[in-house]
Order: C-alpha cells, then structure tokens, then sequence
C-alpha cells in the first residue's frame, strides 16, 4: 500500500488528482478525507480553473468503498471527510470544471465518484457496474444521479440488476465524452483541460452554478433569477472585467484575455 494515496501535480492552472491505492484503488474513510481536502484547495484556490480526477493503473479505476478496511473497523456511515465519499459528491459551491479520466474497473461508489465530475473520459477497456444490489445495499449516489442522466429505464436497468456494461454502451448512454485508447486517454484528458483552462473562469462558474440551482426549479423561476441576479457567479459575471473583455476582444476580432475577474 502506497504512503500517500493521493498524488497532485499542477500544470498552469490545471490540477491533476491520482488516486493511487494498489490493488484496486479503493477508497477507505482516510484516503476519501484527503481527497476531500484536496478538491476543496482546489475550489478555493483562485488561480486553479480546472482539476482532472484519475487514477493508477490500467486494470482498475476504483471500485469505490474498501471493504477490506470495512471488515478492519472503517464504517460504512463513517467520516468521509469534507465533499462526503471521495470529496466530491458532496463539496458545495464547486464552480469550476472537473474532468474524470477511467481506465478500467469502474464500479460502485467508483462510478458514483465518476458521476461527480463534469465530463468523463475513458479508455476502450473501461467497464461499469452499479454491483450494489448483490450485497443487500443501495448505491445512493447513482440511485439519485443516475435518472437525471440517462433515460429512466435503462437507469433502472442498470441499478435493478447491477450488471456490468462497456465503455461503449456508456457511450450510447451519454454518460462519457469520448473513447480513448489506455495510451492516449491521458493525453486526451489533458488536451481538454488546456482547453477549458484557456476559457473564461467567471462564465464556467456560473454554468455550475447555473445548472445546479435550476435542477430542481421551474424554468422560469430559473431564468428569473439569472436575469435579477440572484445568483452570486451570475452577478459577479455581470459586473466584471471579463465580460467586457469578451465584447472588445469580438469587436476587435481577437483572442480574449481571461483574468478571472
């Protein structure tokens, strides 16, 4: 077992999260506290715009929670740490993009860790299963995800019975962005975070914000509060450098300059 768990390395804005348990990457209620506190650094952190959650190895993604450290004393109702299990499901306010790269088993909490990102990507050998009902428990998470994601019977479908399914039904599904082969996926992965990097920071934190204050409200309740800014990135968006620089830099005919403020 590795000392630390979880590795970083930042490149520019970007922060690339590894998540590194051998065998399989599953995560214990230490390994998911640290975690939590790396995603919330990275919120807080006002020059990072981007993270990439991905983890070592090709064989294994996560298959979520450590039952082997279950049996040793780890509560299943634990302290997962700041962002609940794997720091991101539950970390509030997190408006800035989370990219996933999975490259191999990606299972239970670990596709419920998946689920929490914004954008998926994952090599040709991936492979998910929501395998929770075999145990006599419920996968919470993507029991309340899930059929927000993806058309409601295969939802069903897939946490009824817990079977496996490829990177290419997922593909079907919408639940990932793109395929990659084991070799390129990383690089992929990384491609795409240069691009929203170079993007405007203040309109990708409205977007999130945005999206999750109107999941559960009526369209126009929605829309009224971006028009009355009533919600904080919106209104911070409005009155900003970047908003003007956007409308210079289309009539100049450039390249904008994102300052994030």
């Amino acid at each position: 077992m590795t000392d630390n768990p979880i590795k970083t390395r930042r490149e520019g804005h970007i922060l690339e999260v590894t998540l590194d348990r051998p065998k399989a990457n599953a995560i214990d209620l230490a390994t998911s506290r640290i975690m939590g506190e790396t995603f919330m650094a990275f919120r807080d952190d006002p020059e990072c715009r981007v993270a990439i959650l991905r983890a070592e190895g090709d064989k294994f993604f996560c298959p979520g929670w450590d039952l082997k450290a279950a049996s040793e004393g780890d509560a299943v109702d634990g302290d997962y740490g700041i962002g609940g299990f794997g720091g991101l499901q539950e970390l509030g306010n997190l408006n800035k993009p989370v990219i996933c790269a999975v490259n191999g088993i990606c299972c239970g909490g670990g596709l419920e860790l998946a689920l929490s990102a914004d954008l998926i990507m994952a090599s040709d050998t991936a492979t998910f299963a929501l395998p929770e009902i075999r145990s006599g428990t419920v996968a919470d998470a993507a029991s309340v995800k899930l059929p927000k994601r993806i058309p409601y019977h295969v939802a069903m479908d897939l946490l009824l019975t817990g079977r496996w399914f490829d990177v290419h039904e997922a593909k079907q599904w919408g639940l990932i962005k793109e395929i990659c082969t084991s070799e390129d996926l990383l690089d992929k992965t990384w491609e795409l975070a240069r691009l929203l990097a170079s993007g405007p920071p203040l309109v990708y934190a409205a977007i999130k914000e945005v999206v999750r204050e109107a999941e559960d409200m009526k369209f126009q309740d929605a829309l009224n509060k971006i028009t009355r800014r009533q919600l904080a990135t919106v209104d911070r968006l409005y009155s900003s450098e970047d908003q003007l620089e956007g409308a210079r830099a289309f009539a100049e005919k450039r390249e904008p300059v994102w300052k994030g403020k």
